[in-house]
């Protein structure tokens, strides 16, 4: 039987001191990696740091250039879509409302955009926060209601949506992460694993590895970030994003990598053939530790802290018997021309 294969990819931004392009593809480009998602960018090296879906026409041109020269593609738009609230009222968080048409028009459809002018048929998303004073689960039908305005616009493009679990969010728990996507019900929208998001809301080892059972039929692909939770914290309320910073290797972590890559070693078939359809290369695993810290909108790891996520990843790939690619001397020559 063939061992099944994963894409390997990682947010660029995460392993440069200083967000450069320059900096984030050498970084991962040393590291081995081919593909990576942008989303916070220096592009001209001048101090102005954008998310990627603000860049002009001029500016993402040039970021395309550096692809070329550094052989890089790009896995997804690593978006802000679905990171506000879903209601416009007062809840004690600090999270931002936009009107649902006014935001469909602006951000939704800006992210699309970039993501055809960037080559990639991902886009990573979010499923909305819901007021902080009551429980996600009573919010659902309405955000499937959005979700699914937000991926019909996406597959007239032939993108992808891929909605992530995370803290706060409608989408908090795989279970709950499942439900959207069976009400969505669109080959268009795929789920994201990420065990990190998960053990930071102060779950057991046991409780991140059924979550992840619950919602792994409709994984498209995989973040890796891994957390220590506090030793009897109680789980509940708001999780304060920007106070996070037990971030962990995913070999040494609580979010059970280990059993959770070795059980979908078996649907990883199953789940390259859904992505192919769509048009993706296949399933990505992409590294988003926050080894030096994290936050609501993204996180930093540093081009040593990105090097130690990768060497931990790969060591646990080759102990559940997954295979992947990293740059070879063939790929060099490739580039030289020879």
């Amino acid at each position: 039987m063939p061992v099944p294969e994963i894409i390997l990819s990682a947010f660029a931004d995460e392993a440069a001191n200083h967000k450069t392009a320059l900096e984030q593809f050498s970084a991962l480009a040393s590291v081995g990696l081919q593909y990576y998602s942008p989303r916070f960018v220096d592009v001209r090296s001048d101090g102005n740091i954008q998310h990627v879906v603000d860049l002009n026409k001029t500016d993402t041109n040039a970021l395309k250039k550096l692809h070329a020269e550094f052989g890089m593609h790009v896995t997804s738009i690593g978006s802000r879509v679905g990171k506000v609230k879903l209601l416009d009222v007062k809840d004690g968080s600090h999270n931002t409302f936009v009107p649902f048409r006014k935001y469909l028009s602006s951000e939704v459809t800006r992210t699309i955009k970039q993501a055809v002018a960037l080559d990639t048929k991902l886009i990573r998303g979010f499923s909305f926060y819901h007021p902080q004073t009551d429980p996600p689960k009573d919010y659902v039908d309405q955000a499937v209601d959005q979700l699914g305005q937000i991926v019909d616009l996406c597959a007239k493009e032939g993108v992808v949506y891929g909605l992530e679990v995370e803290a706060n969010l409608i989408g908090q728990d795989g279970h709950l992460l499942a439900e959207l996507s069976k009400k969505v019900n669109s080959p268009n929208m795929v789920c994201i694993f990420d065990g990190g998001n998960l053990v930071s809301q102060n779950m057991t080892p046991g409780e991140c590895y059924e979550e992840y059972l619950a919602m792994k039929k409709h994984i498209g692909w995989i973040h890796i970030k891994d957390y220590r939770a506090k030793r009897g914290a109680r789980r509940g309320g708001p999780v304060d994003e920007d106070a996070l910073k037990n971030f962990v290797p995913s070999n040494i972590g609580d979010s059970l990598h280990e059993h959770i890559l070795r059980d979908f070693r078996s649907e990883i078939p199953k789940a390259q053939r859904k992505m192919k359809k769509l048009g993706v290369p296949g399933v990505f695993l992409e590294l988003e530790p926050h080894l030096k810290g994290g936050g609501q909108f993204g996180g930093f790891s540093g081009p040593d802290g990105m090097g130690v996520a990768a060497r931990a990843l790969c060591s646990l790939l080759d102990y559940v018997d997954i295979d992947y690619h990293l740059r070879t001397f063939d790929d060099v020559c490739e580039a030289r021309g020879f």
